[in-house]
């Protein structure tokens, strides 16, 4: 259960940083209470995790997910570039959680 929280716990994080992008620099109202909101959301969901899960491999993955999840909204919301090198560490850092996971 502590794999699905901390799933959630990521997925928070990458909606936050993409309500931040919103934010305008925390200028509009909607979208700065929706990043700090998911804030607190993903944050105590990595507490929970943490728990039952060992810290590094916990904040290690619930980083990943946030990386990897802003980097595809990046490109897919706001136009950021795209190159086979950017590719190319996505599935190098994918390729480390699935370590992480699999050593877990």
């Amino acid at each position: 259960m502590s794999w699905v929280v901390l799933l959630l716990a990521g997925l928070f994080e990458v909606g936050w940083v993409i309500a931040l992008k919103y934010s305008d620099g925390f200028t509009r109202l909607l979208p700065s209470v929706l990043a700090i909101a998911a804030i607190v959301i993903s944050l105590g969901l990595l507490g929970v995790a943490l728990k039952e899960m060992p810290l590094g491999t916990a904040y290690a993955i619930w980083t990943g997910i946030g990386a990897i999840g802003a980097v595809i909204a990046g490109i897919l919301l706001f136009g950021d570039s795209i190159s086979p090198l950017r590719i190319i560490s996505l599935i190098l850092v994918i390729a480390g959680l699935i370590g992480l996971k699999l050593s877990h």
